[in-house]
């Protein structure tokens, strides 16, 4: 339970800990880290709008602190009961100081924020100011009270998994998706459209964060969509609730989303940000950690008047200080034991391996408490190995359980079948997962988290009809977003009906999910690939709440032959289909333990040159009772491939299981329905992937 280990009965001036607001017999005991702040008063609010507190309690320092954390029990306090703090201390910026006693703020711990209807982000930014309309306030939760029934955590290896990358909201915000009004967007819409993923076969979904964060910060005009701007590292994003009155029902809704999915067997995955927070750069906002404890909360410069910007967001968090560090154990504890989550995706997460001062450790504290964790033990713990100040770690990030997002794969898998020259070694290492960047560690292959297309960047339809980006909606002159991402048109900018350009689009798709699939590693597929979603080039629609950026479900009719053949590739890897068990059990035995040869177009004869653009490999499982052919083309002309008659003096009689360039139903077929491939060679097209099988 949150609270074990808390006595019964409380203490008359509060204790220090647990940290936050917490329930105990009669009242709540509330307590909060700040070690440079003079004088601190507990407020509290009787509605979300109001302005002004209707009761304050000042906390006296010879009675409610002990150390640096300020506490107070106060008796009568229930479930539901909203409060702030206001927090004196000195202004002094070029000491790393900006309290302003004006400015309500919230509990780095709290487990729920109220979001009054007239929130603006911009009353926070008037130092010295009194907000004149009202400002976010936090909600004493009881987490003892839901009911789990029989829950587990499904811990699903990673040579099992395959994972989808979410919007929580923008799965069913469209009205196209057929869930009704008052719960698209929301967790409880999520629950909805679980039969959808599970039928997709995927294994569990990476959520775009779901702290509660501030979607205010965006350009003019417009709105944060993507979440990576928080507010609070406790608390669900309250907008994703299907009850936006009742500020605590996020919380059971999550639950309720999560338990859902757990009994789809789907595990959940958070994307969290604990490498900034949503105040910005010294101009930002004072709403919480600013104003409670700058110094200690962010990285300063040496001119401690300004933020470290490892996280290219204006601010970065302090996340190997002491009280910093126990923050973000202590949050991923709660999201864990209380929440029921799965894994985690670190963003920007090379930043959490900086020291206070910015500089990379070799043994980052928070990094080995996270991995040692014994709570966390058994939670999937992956990271984005970099940050925007250059910081690259892939391939060598601290730990032994973590996973890392392989952006050379998804740099190579898009070069080649894109046809670019001196790519084909890169390929052929991305295909056994890594080996060039993994395989000093002696790790499982699966460290590898492959991928082609996700959140950050255009859509995999994009990928393959848009040779530049078009973030012209975004506000800022189509200057954000990446300019080099080795897409491709095929010809035409943007939707054309060239039906020859739309084929080749499509097969392109199918190439990329059949690589990812078949690769060495643990395979992450994007929201709408599988149909062929599109954001009209937009590779960066972190502010675009609409259209751009939601799920399109006509897409699943209209692209029913992709999403069967992605379907189908799933089922192949993970043995969802019963008659196909026996190959889908080779098939990863294949991926884990290959004994491989490689070819080109000619037997034996792999052309490793930098004009090459065409690779064939053989594998056999362990027992030599199965072999697998696959040929890849990504060559703009069609090449004939030399079939192997036989293998170690076996002969073999093959059989099409994949072929890329044929329609939908005979690019994949189940293994029962596999077609006899007749001669000495087979005709590939160009951009086309093929798998044959024997055995």
């Amino acid at each position: 339970m949150e609270n074990a280990g808390l006595k019964k009965y409380h203490e008359p001036n509060g204790q220090s800990y647990p940290i936050g607001a917490t329930i105990i017999d009669g009242g709540v005991n509330f307590s909060l880290f700040s070690k440079y702040g003079t004088a601190v008063t507990l407020a509290f609010f009787d509605h979300v709008d109001d302005i002004l507190p209707s009761r304050t309690i000042p906390l006296d320092p010879r009675v409610n602190k002990t150390y640096h954390y300020w506490h107070v029990f106060v008796p009568g306090i229930k479930k539901g009961q909203l409060y702030a703090y206001y927090i004196n201390g000195p202004y002094d910026p070029a000491a790393g100081h900006r309290f302003d006693v004006t400015k309500p703020l919230l509990d780095p711990y709290g487990k729920a924020v109220a979001v009054p209807r007239n929130y603006s982000r911009n009353v926070y930014k008037k130092k010295g100011e009194i907000p004149k309309i009202a400002c976010l306030k936090n909600v004493v939760a009881d987490n003892r009270q839901y009911d789990w029934e029989d829950d587990f955590h499904p811990r699903r290896p990673f040579s099992q998994t395959v994972i989808y990358e979410m919007h929580v909201a923008g799965f069913t915000k469209s009205p196209t998706s057929g869930v009704p009004a008052e719960k698209r967007g929301t967790y409880s819409g999520l629950i909805e459209k679980i039969p959808y993923l599970k039928n997709l076969g995927i294994t569990a979904v990476e959520l775009l964060p779901v702290f509660q964060f501030d979607p205010q910060d965006a350009p003019e005009g417009r709105l944060n969509y993507w979440g990576y701007s928080p507010l609070a590292f406790f608390a669900p994003h309250q907008a994703y609730s299907s009850n936006t009155t009742n500020p605590l029902h996020a919380i059971d809704e999550f639950r309720d989303m999560v338990k859902a999915l757990h009994k789809a067997g789907i595990e959940v995955i958070l994307d969290v940000v604990f490498n900034h927070t949503s105040e910005g750069s010294h101009d930002g906002p004072t709403y919480s950690f600013r104003g409670i404890d700058n110094a200690t909360y962010y990285t300063l410069e040496a001119d401690k008047s300004k933020y470290a910007n490892f996280s290219g967001t204006g601010n970065t968090l302090n996340a190997n200080q002491s009280i910093v560090r126990r923050m973000i154990i202590d949050s991923l504890r709660y999201w864990v034991r209380e929440m029921h989550v799965d894994g985690f995706r670190f963003d920007l997460a090379s930043i959490l391996s900086r020291d206070e001062k910015g500089n990379p450790l070799e043994n980052p504290p928070v990094l080995w408490d996270i991995e040692s964790d014994p709570v966390l033990a058994g939670t999937k713990l992956m990271a984005e190995a970099w940050d925007a100040a250059g910081l690259y770690q892939v391939g060598s990030f601290v730990g032994d359980s973590w996973k890392e997002w392989n952006g050379k794969f998804r740099d190579d898998i898009r070069r080649f079948l894109k046809g670019d020259n001196q790519v084909v070694s890169g390929f052929a290492s991305r295909m056994l997962g890594s080996p060039d960047v993994y395989g000093h560690q002696e790790r499982e292959p699966e460290q590898s988290i492959n991928f082609v297309t996700c959140h950050d960047g255009f859509t995999l339809l994009d990928l393959f009809s848009y040779n530049d980006k078009h973030n012209e909606a975004n506000g800022e002159n189509n200057r954000d977003g990446e300019n080099d991402n080795h897409s491709w048109n095929h010809g035409i900018e943007g939707p054309t009906s060239d039906p020859a350009i739309n084929a080749l689009r499509l097969r392109q798709c199918k190439n990329s999910f059949a690589l990812t699939l078949l690769a060495i590693g643990a395979p992450m597929l994007l929201m709408g690939d599988e149909v062929g979603r599109t954001q009209q080039g937009n590779n960066n629609a972190y502010c675009q709440d609409n259209e751009i950026s939601w799920f399109d479900w006509t897409l699943v009719e209209k692209n029913a032959g992709l999403l069967r053949f992605v379907r189908k590739m799933i089922a192949s890897r993970l043995q969802r289909d019963s008659a196909q068990e026996r190959f889908a059990m080779s098939l990863m035995e294949l991926l884990r333990h290959p004994i491989l040869t490689w070819h080109g177009t000619e037997l034996n004869q792999p052309d490793w040159g930098d004009m090459s653009h065409c690779i064939a490999f053989t594998v056999q499982n362990i027992s030599r009772t199965m072999v697998m052919y696959y040929m890849v083309n990504a060559y703009w002309e069609e090449k004939d491939f030399a079939l192997p008659g036989e293998i170690e003096g076996r002969k073999f009689t093959w059989r099409r299981w994949l072929d890329t360039s044929l329609a939908s139903p005979d690019d994949i077929t189940d293994m029962k329905s596999t077609v006899s491939v007749e001669g000495y060679t087979y005709k590939l097209p160009p951009r086309t992937v093929v798998a044959l099988v024997a055995g």
